[in-house]
């Protein structure tokens, strides 16, 4: 025998029909025959790249300083220059290239247009031949161009020394004028490329969401007397070392200091 099903009290219930025609109870809506106890959902566990990481001592940050000064006592920028203003340009056409590639390009460019002058008496059909070979050439020539007129126009063709007033040249940011300062005129300015923002979240050295945010805590932990050479020990970190894909944590001077949850020693 079928059995009753109790509604209930003061609950409603819906009448309908069986296959075979008779009438049968059907449960109240939002009901079951059968009530299920509740169970809690289960905390989120955090993943270790999700954990917060212990900042750095300032004993840690020395360390690390102190080991990568002795590795490499003179670090060098990639891009190759002659002068403020060959520099200048090449950090402009750095932008979303190697500077493998900005190299190739700008020595036979550099050979024959040293100067803001040279430069705008080439043109920009001209430059633009010489650096078709790097990403958004097209763009990158006008603002050589428009930048060697501005140089002659309001600083008497010699590259400013200021941040503010370099970041009023066509084409130039925030980082083109920290590395134009640092490598030309040795301010203790920190440049944060990519490579530089990969190290600083990666390592916990200096986390940020954005590259002022990188720049100005990597200047805040980092002693005074490392940082002429801090940006570019960085960058050469992240280009060789604590690569994007496949960081070389085996080899890397830091690893001990490091506090990527997911490093390999």
């Amino acid at each position: 025998m079928a059995k009753t099903l109790k509604a209930p009290a003061g609950a409603k219930i819906a009448v309908g029909k069986s296959q075979a025609g008779k009438a049968v109870a059907k449960p109240p809506v939002g009901k079951t025959s059968v009530d299920r106890p509740k169970t809690k959902p289960k905390a989120k566990t955090e993943s270790k790249s999700e954990a917060k990481t212990k900042p750095w001592s300032a004993a840690e940050v020395r360390e690390a300083f102190t080991r990568f000064a002795k590795a490499n006592p003179e670090p060098k920028g990639e891009l190759e220059h002659l002068n403020p203003f060959t520099l200048l340009v090449a950090v402009v056409l750095s932008a979303q290239a190697t500077d493998a590639g900005v190299n190739k390009a700008t020595r036979a460019l550099f050979a024959v247009a040293d100067t803001p002058q040279k430069m705008l008496d080439l043109g920009e059909d001209t430059v633009r031949d010489y650096i078709k070979s790097i990403g958004l050439y097209r763009t990158k020539a006008k603002n050589v161009i428009a930048l060697s007129h501005k140089l002659i126009a309001e600083f008497g063709g010699e590259v400013p020394r200021s941040r503010a007033e370099l970041e009023t040249l066509p084409g130039a940011g925030r980082k083109t004028a920290n590395v134009v300062l640092n490598m030309a005129f040795g301010e203790r300015t920190m440049a944060v490329d990519t490579h530089v923002f990969r190290v600083a979240n990666r390592t916990g050295l200096a986390p940020g969401d954005t590259p002022l945010a990188v720049e100005l805590g990597l200047e805040k932990v980092i002693p005074t007397e490392f940082m002429l050479h801090a940006h570019h020990w960085l960058i050469l970190h992240g280009r060789y070392t604590c690569l994007a894909r496949k960081p070389r944590c085996e080899v890397c001077l830091i690893n001990d200091l490091c506090r990527w949850p997911e490093k390999t020693v």
